[in-house]
């Protein structure tokens, strides 16, 4: 028959461990010997020395924390601010067109702009309105600054607008302080203006003067503010002049507009016809 039988030599070994560290810790905190003092110091300063470098690394690391989370928030508070401006913008230029269509006797149809090409010589716009809501070719479009383009083709639900930077518009427009009237273009070798032609020599010009629509042409109604002269010069072998024009709508900003429908006079028409007519 065989009895359990315990490693007693294993267990002496930790209790004799033991022993001599309890009693190296008896010593050490109840004798004054000098180099038991030394011994003291030296441990405290070892102890200090290493704390050091461990206590700045988690000053660094929290460090970090912290400025990944202010990065996060900043980025965070940025696009808030982003999104509130252009809630404001928005606004005031929706209350700007509630102030034009409450001043102006012109029947509008206010439109939203759905997509812009402005980087090439074909520029255009895509509004969301159209023939459901009365819109017809050749209708001007505006915003509360002024002339922004024209009506080109017209969908059910969408039309699209030649704006006044495109190679192809043409407007009747004359200087608001004296009636002089001309032609309005854009000139793709300046694309941030517009210039205005055939003005008289004769015709007093100084820059700032406004610029709108004549009226003339059947075409638009007159009084659509256009832009104001930046500057002018003669026009060589001719007696007119040239007149360089900064238009005052923005077209990179424009979001939101109006449809003036403004349906030309057929009369007028007929009788253009008609005259045109006699000379074929």
């Amino acid at each position: 028959m065989r009895f359990l039988q315990f490693d007693t030599d294993g267990i002496s070994h930790y209790i004799h461990t033991f022993l001599v560290l309890f009693l190296a810790l008896v010593l050490g905190f109840t004798r004054n010997q000098e180099s038991i003092q030394q011994l003291r110091l030296y441990s405290v300063t070892i102890a200090s020395i290493l704390e050091e470098p461990i206590s700045n690394f988690r000053l660094y690391r929290n460090a970090l924390q912290t400025n990944s989370y202010l990065q996060e928030q900043n980025i965070l508070l940025q696009d808030e601010l982003s999104r509130l401006r252009s809630i404001s913008k928005e606004n005031m230029e929706l209350r700007s067109l509630l102030e034009l269509k409450d001043k102006t006797p012109l029947k509008l149809q206010v439109t939203q702009i759905v997509a812009k090409q402005l980087n090439t010589i074909n520029n255009s716009f895509t509004i969301d309105k159209g023939t459901n809501e009365e819109i017809r070719v050749g209708m001007p479009l505006i915003n509360s600054d002024g002339l922004i383009g024209k009506t080109l083709l017209v969908a059910p639900e969408y039309s699209q607008i030649m704006p006044y930077s495109h190679p192809l518009f043409r407007v009747s427009a004359q200087i608001q302080s004296n009636r002089a009237n001309g032609i309005i273009t854009w000139d793709a070798s300046d694309p941030s203006y517009l210039q205005m032609d055939f003005i008289p020599k004769t015709v007093k010009i100084d820059t700032g003067m406004v610029i709108q629509t004549s009226g003339l042409g059947n075409e638009f109604p007159r009084g659509i503010p256009i832009g104001k002269v930046v500057d002018y010069r003669s026009q060589e072998g001719s007696n007119t002049q040239q007149l360089r024009i900064h238009p005052f709508s923005n077209l990179f900003d424009v979001t939101e507009a109006y449809v003036v429908l403004f349906t030309p006079d057929s009369t007028i028409q007929a009788i253009n016809t008609e005259f045109n007519a006699l000379f074929e």
